[in-house]
């Protein structure tokens, strides 16, 4: 973590750039034989309509089918008369858990109400439509269901940078850094979620020098050097009760030197609720109980408080693929009610090229009890380029 007067700035992009080639990059394999193309799946329609394609998936008592003509569709049960698909599939009953699930995959019918499961010519299993809770290709299934996932396997986010350099009669130089990842599992969005963990790492450096007085005097003054220097890290392990409701653990490192902070730790535990779900748009509201401790410049001895943590996060996909982000949090402390903090954070994310973004960014970090002489609150407006994981 930071100490007065250095930056962790080059260990953060190194760690950055190994944990982006260790998700994106895989070893190379040897060429493999081209498989046989499988016949295309059959989907027949009550009212005789017929489609051919490729089974996805059924969930909440509906069908997800691919075809070239229709694009990716759903489809009730209660709409199909027939459905025939040669692949393999996964069928779990309703309640059924996901995780650690024992079942034998195999093809796919459904006919008169009942969907059947086929190994071979072999009927493996056989029941009301209404009864299915899933059908998971096979594939999918084996890395859903695995208790324990690999802890590289599934993760998603973004990496940005960005720098502003200035070479005149004053040089000023600042880098931006950040990564926000996130796992949830299973990845797919129609299972029920079982854990989700956050990391996010953020660092504003920088550091601007003016001759001490225009023109220089002979001998000529000292450079006067002004330095900022902001880091944030935090990471949360989200444990699932239900599709909406979740427990959390967290811990969160802050050092600003804009405002006397030179270490911030909050280690805590909580409870989180989503309220809102959506493809285009999902909120968080989080609240926690932790151990704080605060170290600051020019101010002896630490800071230990009590306190609690109220957050926000709201996520929106605009027009165009445009993405909006929005993170607010309130840290009030129980046993010293003047030292409290608060922060804001909202962003937009333009996309550019492929996984490449334009990214937009405020933030302003406030805190009632800064060492003295320093201001309560820093504020930064940051551009630079993203990088979306997958």
């Amino acid at each position: 973590m930071h100490v007065r007067g250095t930056s962790c700035l080059p260990a953060f992009c190194i760690f950055a750039l190994a944990l982006v080639l260790s998700i994106t990059v895989s070893p190379a394999g040897g060429q493999e034989t081209p498989a046989t193309k499988p016949p295309p799946d059959i989907l027949v329609f009550t009212n005789g309509d017929q489609l051919t394609g490729k089974l996805i998936q059924a969930a909440n008592g509906s069908v997800a089918f691919h075809s070239d003509m229709a694009g990716d569709i759903s489809v009730p049960f209660s709409a199909i008369k027939e459905l025939r698909s040669g692949g393999s599939y996964a069928l779990l009953l309703r309640n059924q858990k996901v995780i650690g699930a024992l079942v034998r995959p195999g093809s796919v019918k459904v006919a008169e109400g009942n969907l059947s499961v086929r190994s071979g010519e072999q009927v493996v299993e056989t029941v009301p439509v209404g009864d299915v809770g899933y059908l998971i290709e096979e594939p999918t299934f084996r890395r859903e269901a695995n208790p324990r996932p690999s802890i590289w396997y599934g993760w998603n986010g973004t990496v940005s940078a960005g720098a502003t350099i200035v070479r005149a009669t004053q040089s000023a130089t600042t880098f931006n850094s950040a990564a926000a990842l996130v796992r949830t599992f299973p990845t797919v969005s129609y299972l029920p979620p079982r854990n989700r963990t956050l990391v996010d790492l953020s660092e504003t450096y920088g550091t601007q020098r003016s001759p001490g007085a225009i023109p220089q005097p002979n001998p000529p003054l000292p450079d006067q050097v002004v330095k900022t220097n902001i880091f944030h890290a935090d990471a949360e392990q989200d444990e699932y009760l239900s599709r909406r409701f979740y427990y959390l653990g967290e811990v969160a490192f802050d050092h600003n030197y804009a405002l006397g902070l030179n270490l911030q730790q909050i280690y805590g535990a909580g409870v989180g609720w989503t309220p809102l779900i959506e493809e285009r748009q999902r909120l968080d509201l989080k609240a926690d109980i932790h151990y704080e401790k605060q170290a600051f410049f020019n101010a002896a001895g630490n800071v230990d408080l009590f306190g609690s943590t109220f957050t926000e996060s709201y996520r929106l996909v605009l027009p165009h693929k445009i993405i909006f982000t929005e993170l607010g949090d309130v840290i009030p402390s129980w046993n010293n009610l003047n030292a409290y903090s608060a922060n804001v954070t909202a962003g937009l994310a333009l996309p550019v090229y492929k996984r490449f973004a334009a990214n937009l960014s405020v933030t302003d970090n406030f805190i009632n009890n800064p060492s003295p002489g320093y201001q309560k609150s820093s504020f930064q407006f940051v551009s630079g380029v993203s990088y979306t994981l997958k």
